[in-house]
């Protein structure tokens, strides 16, 4: 992925982990999933409380950035730090198909948020950069385009944005049971360690290796 050169000076050691994971054979079924979700839940009990969540270090540093680029994260949460409150206030967690309850249980375990696409929905190389002021995005879950500032980050492919960096990716490049091909980013921000992220992704990847793939390991 290509990093603009303006968003690296305003966010020193931004950066991301991303590959391509094949061939997949995603469900719309997820109960081959309930003992590793039981496993994830239990530990993250055991690890925080919801007094405590804002305070931990990996996710103040995503909340901090949140801040620095206009979103308010009492408002809108950094993906992992909102699963894992879900977890946390006896919440179910969202069931959507294999494979994105698979990344997300890999993001709530590790705090990181992760981000995947439907690879053959993606044209050319992935861009990192700020949004123009008026860029209009259809995220996942939305009726309608929000209207972008220009201090907002974003990824984009060769034709469109995908993603509000790094909560919110796009409707158009979202996972369903006919996804073959998934692109997954995790995704880091200063202050987050880059073996951090990079582990958070291995987790992501061996999550829809192990059940997605359609071969059990």
């Amino acid at each position: 992925m290509h990093i603009q050169k303006g968003v690296e000076t305003a966010f020193p050691g931004i950066g991301v982990v991303e590959g391509t994971i094949e061939p997949l054979v995603i469900q719309g079924d997820t109960s081959l999933l309930e003992p590793l979700k039981e496993e994830i839940i239990t530990e993250i009990q055991a690890r925080y409380t919801l007094e405590s969540v804002k305070d931990e270090p990996l996710f103040r540093a995503y909340r901090d950035f949140f801040w620095s680029v206009g979103v308010d994260p009492t408002k809108t949460r950094p993906a992992s730090e909102a699963l894992v409150r879900r977890i946390l206030a006896g919440k179910t967690l969202p069931t959507i198909n294999t494979a994105v309850d698979a990344y997300n249980l890999a993001s709530a375990r590790s705090g990181i948020p992760l981000a995947a696409f439907d690879a053959a929905t993606l044209t050319g190389n992935l861009t990192m950069r700020f949004a123009e002021d008026g860029e209009e995005f259809l995220g996942i879950g939305m009726t309608k385009p929000v209207i972008l500032s220009e201090n907002q980050v974003i990824l984009t492919d060769a034709e469109a944005i995908i993603a509000i960096y790094p909560y919110r990716d796009s409707d158009a490049t979202k996972i369903t049971v006919a996804t073959e091909t998934i692109h997954l980013v995790a995704c880091g921000v200063p202050k987050v360690e880059s073996g951090e992220v990079a582990r958070a992704y291995e987790l992501g990847y061996r999550y829809l290796k192990e059940y997605v793939s359609g071969i059990r390991r």
